[in-house]
């Protein structure tokens, strides 16, 4: 029935199944109301001469723990190597059969794919296990997360967006199991796996009317999206550098701005606990302002369409004069999820950023251990520059803050202006935007030699000294 990459033995899963069936029955032997846990069977598929980043067993490991954060129970896992996907079923039409006896003895209720289902594969599949049994792939789950978890009104439109634009090609009378069970709103809703969030029931909405939502929906984020610009030009004005936070979901990204900012991000050992960005003032050792931004976690195969739905919030990575990559070093996977950021990344076109990378997580290793101590040999080997950090207990964040703070350095420019007393104005704006190596009054007024922004130091042009102009020539 279930191969041997199962995460349980054969057993201890049929037992689990009758475990399950006592549950549901109070002590008078009454059928409980409480809601019937989820409990999911995940399928996995290696395709010849398709590379990818994680192998098919650590990959569905990583799918266990997002059905775990969408509140579903993983109680068994199906596997398949392939040349070539089935166009109907994705899986051969044996493995089928392998997984509906595994669902029925199981008792399970959902069925887990860890890549995306066509809409008629996904059809097919249903007719196979049942209307009792709701079967999503791996991006559906990840929507399902987008929507618990998304709290501003501009990740609800975003999350609503990218889950209609999934199931518009879906409509068909096969999701009459999900219309009997939908219902709620992205950031909160109720419902299982795979149908929390926009809240009409699949055959109560038309295509026409899903299309003019969808419309509706892209212009509000037009608009958010103005907003977010107009909050950017202010932002570049102040001339503050911007450090956008960036790294695998659960690497530590909102423990470490919770630790360098006292901001209150929800940080929870969970995959994508927080979306909505968060940006917080943070004053670095060089006693100069710096703008932290939290950024949502990636993650290999991230759906395209929440790629696109959250275009304005990724730019922050764009618009930043720095990024600061996250790895949790305890990860069994450290190489691949960084190989996994970086790809994201260069699809974001901010490839290019400098970049501090933060090894998290140390306090999870022991250095005494030959493995963990050959573990971290390697990590440094591979990321020279990177800085040895615990977000959790402050270990190495002094070492992080230099480090952010001599690479916002080296993006400055070299001033030696003589500045007159009239102008003090210009003085205040050295101190607080650039970084000051010296300061002498003389007769004539403030001569300050240092740093500035490069978009600040053609305020400085007029009082240039004779050591700059030669600079510049």
């Amino acid at each position: 029935m279930t191969n041997s990459n199962s995460s349980q033995s054969q057993s201890s899963l049929a037992s689990d199944g009758r475990d399950h069936q006592r549950a549901v029955r109070d002590e008078a032997g009454l059928v409980s109301t409480a809601p019937i846990a989820q409990r999911a069977v995940l399928v996995g598929v290696e395709l010849q001469n398709q590379p990818t980043l994680l192998t098919l067993e650590d990959s569905l490991d990583e799918l266990a723990l997002l059905a775990k954060t969408a509140g579903v129970r993983a109680i068994a896992r199906i596997t398949q190597r392939l040349e070539s996907p089935n166009p109907a079923t994705l899986i051969g039409s044996g493995k089928v059969e392998e997984l509906r006896m595994a669902v029925t003895e199981l008792d399970a209720n959902v069925v887990i794919f860890d890549d995306e289902l066509s809409p008629r594969q996904q059809r097919e599949l249903e007719k196979e296990l049942g209307e009792e049994v709701n079967v999503v792939d791996r991006t559906a789950l990840i929507l399902d997360i987008f929507a618990r978890h998304a709290r501003t009104h501009e990740g609800a439109v975003q999350v609503e967006l990218a889950q209609y634009e999934y199931r518009l090609p879906r409509l068909t009378r096969a999701w009459t199991h999900l219309a009997r069970q939908a219902g709620g709103r992205a950031g909160g809703a109720s419902g299982g796996v795979g149908v929390r969030g926009p809240g009409e029931t699949q055959l109560e909405v038309d295509r026409r009317e899903i299309n003019r939502r969808i419309a509706f929906l892209k212009q509000q984020l037009a608009e958010i999206s103005q907003h977010r610009e107009h909050y950017r030009n202010q932002r570049r004005q102040s001339a503050l550098p911007v450090v956008a936070v960036v790294g695998y979901t659960n690497a530590g990204k909102s423990t470490l701005l919770n630790a360098i900012a006292n901001a209150d991000v929800v940080a929870e050992d969970q995959l994508f606990a927080t979306l909505d960005p968060t940006t917080r003032r943070v004053k670095m050792p060089s006693d100069r302002l710096a703008l932290f931004s939290d950024t949502v976690g990636f993650i290999q195969k991230l759906p395209t369409m929440l790629v696109a739905a959250f275009r304005s919030t990724l730019e922050e990575v764009n618009e930043a004069d720095l990024l600061v990559h996250v790895v949790d070093i305890s990860h069994a996977n450290m190489e691949e999820q960084i190989a996994a950021v970086e790809e994201i990344l260069d699809d974001l076109g901010a490839s290019t950023k400098p970049v501090v990378v933060a090894l998290n997580k140390i306090d999870r290793l022991d250095r005494t251990d030959p493995e963990d101590a050959h573990l971290l040999e390697q990590a440094l080997s591979d990321n020279p520059n990177a800085v040895l950090i615990s977000a959790a207990n402050g270990t190495g964040l002094d070492r992080l803050m230099a480090a952010v703070d001599e690479a916002l350095r080296e993006q400055m420019m070299s001033i030696d202006a003589l500045i007159p007393y009239k102008r003090g104005d210009l003085v205040a704006m050295l101190h607080e935007n650039g970084l000051v190596e010296a300061e002498t009054h003389t007769e004539h007024g403030t001569h300050v030699v240092g740093r500035l922004p490069i978009e600040l130091v053609g305020r400085l042009a007029p009082y240039w000294t004779a050591n700059q102009q030669s600079e510049e020539t």
